[in-house]
């Protein structure tokens, strides 16, 4: 009687016989051939042949995933991406040599055979048998290649690969019968092209490109014929003869490859002895895979284009659909980046802010009119060691962004400005704007439902200097918090949320921005970098915006086109209105807070700072007729205060929007545009009440544009968050956001 293992299963050679029987049953059936109801090896044949035709005979091949190159503009490679490290070749372009030596070692009866070796299947049961045990197997190259199939098909889904390796009976019929249709329909070269583009190599290649890129820098098409042996013996375990960890192991299996070679007669023993004599001469290249290897700290402009891909369904119509296409990859993705650009960011941020800074900057620089996002860059790097986060600052939380954003502060009165001019209010509109008041008592909305001052909440200026009456172009130019509060009271905030709506202006997580007067006017709502510099990109180019776009073009595999994303641009408020605000923050950066970031040269450029409460955020949002860029300086968690700090080296007694954020954008800027055509603005001639009464009250002006109020956070004294989400109160709770969600870096 049989003996059984202690678990019930059958051993290893009555498995081997049970296979034996199938395969030799299977096979004849196929022939026409009739069997007796029992076969020698005592196997029921019915039952099996029942179970055999029930098996599906249509084996879906996949295709195999590879890998991705993105690219920036120029055409230069910013970065390689893949789930498994594969670059498909045709088997012209593929050593006869590695040919002769993966069928040598992995079915050396290959073309003589059909989808079974009868042969082979009893040469390993007498083997078995011998050995007591399952030394040896029996699969033939094409039953292997229907069985890596499985695997690829199973991607990363650990069950699924558990299911399509499992060393059962079942498993192996079904193998079985794919590998019968496979025969037919491929024909033995293509199924030899195949098996060497799917099969795994260890060191993360999968394919023999990509193994022959990794061990020997070359392309399989040149290897030798000792490395050739070398790459078809990690096939059978790639992790105990790996060459890297291991050269002894390696070169012992790559010699059993040469004479198993040399014994079928598919090299000479000439030729196999001076192959075993030869050292192992590994030239081995890095794997280089994932946005963490991208070049000029694009690394989370990488990140963003695999987020816009997964996101958008111009790629899928689900987020599954979208991600089986990004993770089969093959795909050249050419980007909007822009290598300059990118360079000027990157060197600009570390100039001017250190990774291991308590706070952090992003910059993001984008197109006026295209939409294009040329540069985008942040002090703390791409990664995941200290002083490293894969949080991207720049973007909102669901394009892996920060959860809600950053506050804007002054960088927001612009867009109030400019509902204000669509309103018919003239650019020297003029308001008391003492230099502290309380907040309206009521402010129309949208909804009809007035916003109530119910808290009594207050606001004053920067400066206690500064005092009333302003125009709008003094009031821009010195950022008067008190001018812009009673601007808000005078139109009411719907035109400023309608105006929002028009220039793309959500919070960080993608929600509208709260009718509440501290976020329409001071900003104290989060907004992403990437989301203040379009917006600003819709003055310069006139009053036009356009939606930010990241992907010019994608070529599948084959050479097949993909669509992409296209930007949309709609006209989100008059040219004269985009005219004036032009005008009017060419003077925040000729001589009011923004003056340390006007650019030189004679470059027109123009600007708006930005501090919030606290002094947690400082901002400088600033462009040229040409190119816009944002730039935000803070902590990620919102827990740092910047005063008496240092940052990237240099003392800073209080940070001001225009003091560290301002050079850091006019380095970028000018980089940037280095070479580039230098248009001007369409000005508006808006009288200076100032100069016309002699005053000069930015003579000994700091620089800043909102005052720090200590730590009182129930009020918004300078436009910062105070926990603001969107409360009917000028304020807020008290309480500092979960910006980040997680660990904070």
């Amino acid at each position: 009687m049989a003996k059984k293992r202690s678990g019930g299963g059958l051993t290893g050679t009555q498995q081997a016989a049970k296979f034996l029987g199938v395969s030799v049953l299977s096979g004849a059936v196929l022939a026409g051939i009739a069997l007796p109801a029992a076969g020698a090896l005592g196997l029921a044949a019915k039952g099996t042949v029942e179970e055999f035709d029930t098996i599906p005979a249509n084996l879906k091949r996949p295709p195999l995933s590879q890998r991705t190159t993105i690219l920036d503009s120029k055409g230069g490679k910013i970065a390689t991406v893949y789930s498994r490290d594969r670059t498909v070749v045709p088997l012209t372009d593929i050593s006869p040599y590695m040919q002769k030596a993966i069928v040598a070692i992995e079915d050396n009866r290959f073309f003589q055979h059909g989808a079974v070796d009868l042969k082979g299947v009893l040469r390993a049961l007498n083997r078995n048998v011998q050995q007591g045990g399952t030394a040896q197997g029996a699969s033939t190259l094409t039953q292997q290649y229907v069985k890596n199939v499985f695997v690829e098909e199973a991607g990363d889904d650990p069950d699924k690969v558990a299911q399509a390796t499992q060393q059962t009976l079942g498993r192996k019929i079904r193998e079985l019968k794919f590998a019968i249709q496979v025969e037919k329909e491929l024909g033995k070269k293509k199924i030899l092209e195949n098996y060497l583009n799917i099969t795994f190599f260890g060191q993360q290649s999968y394919g023999v490109e990509a193994a022959s890129q990794r061990y020997f820098s070359k392309h399989a098409k040149d290897l030798k014929l000792e490395e050739a042996a070398m790459l078809a013996g990690l096939v059978q375990s790639p992790t105990r003869y790996d060459p890297v960890n291991d050269s002894a192991e390696a070169t012992k299996r790559r010699n059993i490859v040469l004479q198993r070679m040399a014994d079928i007669r598919a090299i000479s023993p000439d030729e196999a002895a001076r192959a075993k004599a030869a050292p192992l001469k590994l030239k081995v290249s890095k794997a280089k895979n994932g946005c963490i290897t991208a070049v000029n700290g694009a690394g989370f402009y990488c990140d963003y284009v695999r987020e816009v891909f997964l996101n958008d369904p111009v790629f899928g119509k689900t987020k599954e659909d979208r991600a089986k296409v990004w993770n089969q990859g093959g795909l050249t993705i050419r980007t909007t980046l822009d290598p300059k650009a990118q360079k000027s960011t990157q060197a600009s941020i570390k100039e001017h802010v250190y990774k291991s800074d308590k706070v952090a900057t992003a910059v993001t620089l984008v197109e006026p009119g295209t939409g294009k996002i040329l540069a985008m860059g942040q002090s703390k790097p791409y990664g995941f060691n200290t002083n490293e986060t894969q949080i991207n600052y720049s973007v909102n939380k669901q394009m892996g962004g920060s959860n809600f954003g950053f506050p804007t502060g002054s960088t927001f009165k612009p867009f109030l400005a400019a509902a204000a001019l669509e309103q018919g209010k003239p650019p020297t509109q003029g308001y008391p704007a003492p230099y502290q008041m309380p907040y309206p008592a009521k402010v129309s909305t949208c909804s009809g439902k007035p916003w109530v001052n119910n808290g009594g909440y207050k606001l004053e200026n920067e400066d206690e200097k500064e005092v009333g009456p302003y125009e709008l172009k003094e009031a821009m130019n010195l950022s008067v918090n008190t001018y812009f509060v009673q601007m808000l009271e005078d139109i009411g905030m719907c035109p400023v949320s309608q105006l929002s709506d028009k220039i793309g202006l959500v919070q960080g997580d993608g929600s509208k921005i709260p009718e509440v007067p501290s976020s329409l006017t001071l900003g104290s709502t989060g907004i992403s970098p990437l989301t203040m510099s379009s917006a600003y990109a819709a003055f310069a180019n006139r009053g036009t915006y356009c939606t930010p776009i990241a992907i010019e073009a994608i070529t599948a595999p084959g050479g097949k086109t993909l669509p992409v994303p296209k930007t949309s641009c709609s006209l989100a408020m008059a040219e004269q209105t985009a005219d004036t605000i032009n005008s009017l923050l060419r003077g925040v950066v000729d001589s009011g807070t923004g003056k340390q970031a006007g650019l030189e040269n004679g470059r027109d450029n123009a600007g708006k700072t930005g501090t919030t409460d606290a002094r947690r955020n400082a901002w400088f949002v600033g462009y040229t007729p040409n190119l816009s860029g944002a730039v935000w300086v803070g902590s990620a968690s919102q827990q740092v205060k910047m005063e008496n700090i240092t940052i990237g080296g240099e003392y800073q007694e209080k940070v001001y929007g225009g003091q560290v954020p301002g050079p850091i954008w006019k380095d970028a800027m000018t980089g940037a545009l280095d070479g580039k055509e230098a248009p001007r603005f369409n000005t508006i001639d808006i009288p200076d009440p100032q100069k016309d009464k002699g005053k000069d009250k930015d003579k000994n002006r700091p620089g800043g544009d909102n005052k720090p109020p200590g730590d009182n956070r129930g009020q918004d004294n300078g436009g910062g968050n105070g926990g603001d989400r969107g409360q009917d109160n000028g304020g807020g709770d008290g309480g500092w956001p979960d910006i980040l969600g997680g660990n904070w870096p």
